[in-house]
Order: C-alpha cells, then structure tokens, then sequence
C-alpha cells in the first residue's frame, strides 16, 4: 500500500521534477484518448483509437508554422513553461500555493495570446477565459488555505503524508473543487472559452487562429495541466494511494459523464454559480475548520 511513498520519498526532489516532465505528457496523453473513446461510446460511436491524440499532435508539429503576429506564439511558449513550471513544484513536494499561482499566471498569458491576435472569435474567447480564471480562481486559492488550515504546511510532501485524511477536514472544500474542475477541464456544460466541439458559436473561440506547431504545444500543455490537477484531488485522499489514484481516475470519468449530459451555460450563470458553489461548500468549511480551532 506505501509502495507509492516509499518511491516518492526515495527520490530527490530533481529526480521528481524529472519524472514528471517526462510521464505526465504520456499520462495526459492517454487521458485524452480514453476521453475521446469513451465520449464517443457514450454518444454510440466507435471514436478513435486511444493514441489518436499522440498522432493528431504528431501530426500538428509536422504543419507548416504560421504566425499572426510575433507575440501570439510567445504568450503559448510562457502559458507552456509556467503550467510545466507549477507541476513540477506540485510533483516535487514544493509549496502548493507557489503551483496555484504558477498555474493562475499560465492562464494569463493563454488569455493575452488570444488577445495577441485580431479574430472577433479569439477575442471572445479570450474574453470568456477571463470570466472563466475569476469564477474557479477563488475556489483553488481557498483548497490550498484549507489544507494548510488542516496539516499547518503548504508543502505538497507534507500534505500527501498527513495522518489522517484531508477529506475528512475538508469535504466542503472537495466539492467546491470538483465543481470548478469541470471549468479546468473545459468540459460542458463550462466549455465556454475553447470547445472541443467545433458547431458553436464562436467557432474554435481562443484558439481559433492558431495551427500547427502552436496548436500542438497547447494540447500538450493542457496534458501536463490536467495530470497536476489530478494530482491536486489525489491530496484529499492521499493517506492510500491506491484508493487516492482510483478516485483520482473516477473523476475525470464523472468529467466525462458530466460533459455528455449538459448544455453549455451562458457566462452569466457560469459565473454566478462557481461563486455561489465556492461561498456555499468552500468558505462555510473554511469557517467550520476555524470554529473546531
């Protein structure tokens, strides 16, 4: 059952960063094609191999590179180095609330990068992508507090060894997370910046005039995102591995499952529910922890 801590604690803190900028790409990788399988299973389709999204950023690299402007691909390479930059302090046992940061900063520069370039639809989509960081930005400052409020560390190696389980503390502060994780996966019915389903109104919306290299760089980029905030809701169970990665992959099933069975919402109510959500499930337990203290 420790097998898991024990490798983590056997390795430096280098050899951590290490791992992670090698697996977590394959990991997010392979997230991504059981996505696209099981979507297309749930809709009654036969959908496309699981590696299908190793070959489509092949294939990305391999077209031609156009450009817009000079700044467009500059904000991409900065969004890329920033997100890789939080996993690697997540991965290696560094302060979380520096990865929280690290990744708020990486959303940034992908919004200046929609809006680097002169497309009505980027610059919608840009748009929503800032509505979308003001409504789940809160919820994952306010994680980080109620994890520190529980075990006294910010430190990702002292959380994932805390005695007993986070989730206990914090089952407010878990469902306020899950809620918006549905935002950080750009799942329906929050999709509203970059859908993956291209008949909508705004097209392919913040990502509509970038291709090739650029494109690819991006879906390796949200790889790397999605594999840390997995690794974020592993903390909540982290006293059992085995029991932290299953309910760690039971997530992005329900993300999944989520994503087939709702329509888009307006920004409107996308906004004003993630708050809502967020003063309901995560400051009330915020307040609850300072009471029992």
């Amino acid at each position: 059952m420790n097998s898991i801590y024990e490798v983590y604690q056997a390795l430096s803190m280098i050899e951590r960063v290490l791992v992670f900028l090698v697996l977590a790409p394959f990991a997010g990788g392979l997230l991504a094609g059981v996505d696209r399988k099981l979507s297309a299973r749930l809709q009654g389709r036969y959908g496309p191999p699981v590696r299908q999204p190793f070959f489509d950023v092949l294939k990305l690299f391999q077209k031609e590179r156009i450009l817009v402007n000079k700044f467009q691909n500059f904000n991409i390479v900065l969004f890329f180095l920033f997100t890789v930059f939080s996993g690697a302090i997540f991965f290696a046992g560094a302060d979380i609330l520096l990865a929280v940061f690290g990744l708020a900063l990486a959303g940034t520069f992908f919004i200046l990068a929609g809006f680097s370039v002169g497309s009505p639809y980027s610059h919608l989509g840009a748009e929503r992508e800032v509505i979308q960081m003001v409504s789940y930005e809160p919820m994952v400052i306010l994680m980080a507090v109620g994890m520190y409020q529980v075990t006294g560390s910010f430190k990702v190696a002292d959380l994932v060894q805390h005695q007993a389980p986070l989730i206990l503390y914090l089952p407010g502060i878990f469902a306020g997370f899950l809620y918006i994780l549905t935002i950080k996966f750009r799942k329906s019915p929050f999709d509203l910046s970059m859908s993956h389903h291209a008949h909508q109104e705004i097209v392919r919306g913040i990502t509509t005039e970038f291709s090739g290299p650029a494109l690819a760089l991006i879906e390796i980029t949200h790889w790397y995102e999605n594999v840390l905030l997995l690794g974020m809701v592993y903390l909540f169970f982290g006293f059992n591995p085995w029991i932290a990665l299953a309910v760690s992959l039971a997530t992005y099933l329900f993300e999944i499952f989520i994503d087939m069975n709702y329509a888009r919402f307006k920004w409107q109510l996308t906004f004003a529910s993630t708050w809502l959500f967020t003063a309901v499930a995560g400051i009330s337990n915020i307040v609850v922890l300072s009471i029992m203290k």
